[in-house]
């Protein structure tokens, strides 16, 4: 029983070949003639580390956040909801192919698409939305 549960369970080593898999397969131009990115905030510090405090970015390393990936959405009366039974079908609002929405706590950060690897769900970000695109969607 126990090799049964371990042949099921996805690990970190399943996921880097699948992702290595796919860098052979779909070579992309632009990562080949693409710049090296700058970072997006500027660095923290100035002043000394004391031993034992964390600075910058080590003091949010390890603050859990919900990642949400959306299929997409409907609305239904109360009436249509109570009346949904095994097998009953709900029509989204996304279309099939369609990329996935990526949000973190809520909030928009990516796009991306459906994979599989050893009969589990994953997504493969496709589109990263900038610090810039968030606040001008907050804007409007």
């Amino acid at each position: 029983m126990n090799d049964q549960v371990e042949e099921n369970q996805v690990t970190d080593d399943d996921w880097a070949a699948a992702m290595s898999e796919q860098a052979v397969a779909e070579p992309s131009a632009e990562s080949a003639a693409a710049p090296t990115a700058a970072p997006v905030f500027e660095q923290f510090g100035g002043g000394e580390q004391r031993s034992g405090t964390p600075q910058g970015f080590d003091m949010i390393l390890d603050i859990p956040v919900r990642i949400t990936v959306e299929l997409g959405r409907t609305k239904i009366s109360i009436r249509n909801l109570l009346q949904l039974a095994h097998g009953s079908v709900v029509e989204l609002d996304g279309l099939a192919g369609e990329p996935m929405d990526v949000l973190v706590n809520g909030t928009l950060i990516a796009q991306g698409e459906v994979v599989v690897v050893n009969d589990k769900f994953g997504i493969r970000l496709t589109d990263i939305i900038t610090p810039q695109e968030r606040v001008r969607k907050l804007n409007h």
